[in-house]
């Protein structure tokens, strides 16, 4: 009975909070993965149902370029997974640098991925094109999933920037790291979904 009380009055311990957090993350993200496949079913049906259109966009395609950012994105995921394990380490500056480097990389494929969407444009593959253009419904299909999973890189970007803010205040450490556990968590969640869609859209 003591020990209940005490309990009560203390609150969750750090471990109980750091479950929690990571318990709120995934639910956050459980619900990201409903909008995502949302606009891939809208994507696979579209393909499905006018495969002259998809062929013609994807003679427009810079699969080349799409490839090399993805492999910056793969990469950055890597560099997630290196700041975590040298946090775990007690490596403060390890973290900063990995951390820093996964923001890096995350800025550059945004950069390119507008490089993209630029080149896409001046070949006529846009979000509204009329009934009579060969690419018509594809940029919808197209702009909509890819743009919002950009926003989500974006985000990411910054949320990796602010790791390395209390990283420099010195807020993690071997026993507290929670809060780059999450950060990774999301970004793992980034590049799973970009690799779902580069398979759909530019190799399947």
């Amino acid at each position: 009975m003591a020990e209940a009380t005490a309990h009560a009055h203390h609150g969750p311990s750090p471990q109980e909070q750091a479950e929690n957090i990571k318990f709120g993350v995934w639910l956050y993200l459980a619900s990201e993965v409903i909008i995502f496949s949302v606009f891939i079913t809208i994507y696979a049906m579209f393909r499905a149902q006018n495969p002259d259109t998809v062929f013609h966009v994807r003679e427009e395609l810079g699969i080349a370029l799409v490839s090399f950012n993805t492999f910056l994105l793969l990469t950055s995921s890597w560099a997630m997974v290196m700041g975590l394990r040298a946090i775990q380490a007690g490596k403060q500056r390890a973290l900063m640098a990995w951390i820093g480097l996964t923001a890096l990389l995350g800025t550059a494929f945004v950069g390119l991925q507008y490089v993209e969407y630029t080149e896409l444009a001046h070949a006529g593959v846009a979000i509204n094109n009329t009934n009579a253009s060969v690419f018509a419904g594809f940029g919808m299909r197209f702009y909509t999933p890819t743009a919002f999973h950009g926003a989500h890189v974006i985000i990411g970007v910054i949320w990796a920037l602010w790791v390395v803010w209390r990283a420099w205040k010195g807020r993690y450490s071997t026993e507290n790291y929670v809060g780059v556990e999450t950060f990774g968590l999301y970004w793992h969640f980034v590049d799973v979904v970009w690799i779902l869609l580069f398979t759909l859209i530019y190799l399947v």
